[in-house]
């Protein structure tokens, strides 16, 4: 897992389509604002009604060409 330190405004990029960008951070919580084509599935794991389900998620992602 990479963890990283960003400030509100700041953005981390991933591959060439998806952009996170933060746009709050509060005392428990801290607000993303994502960037992504339509056509990408972005879901809170907590939706995930089961385990296979998150798995079949991860496996139908696309990926960004290297």
């Amino acid at each position: 897992m990479l963890v990283l330190s960003r400030k509100p405004g700041e953005r981390i990029l991933i591959g060439d389509q998806v952009a996170i960008t933060i746009v709050r951070i509060g005392p428990n919580t801290v607000r993303l604002g994502i960037d992504a084509p339509r056509d990408m599935n972005i879901v809170r794991e907590e939706l995930c009604a089961d385990k296979g389900e998150e798995a079949e998620l991860v496996a139908n992602r696309p990926t960004a060409p290297r």
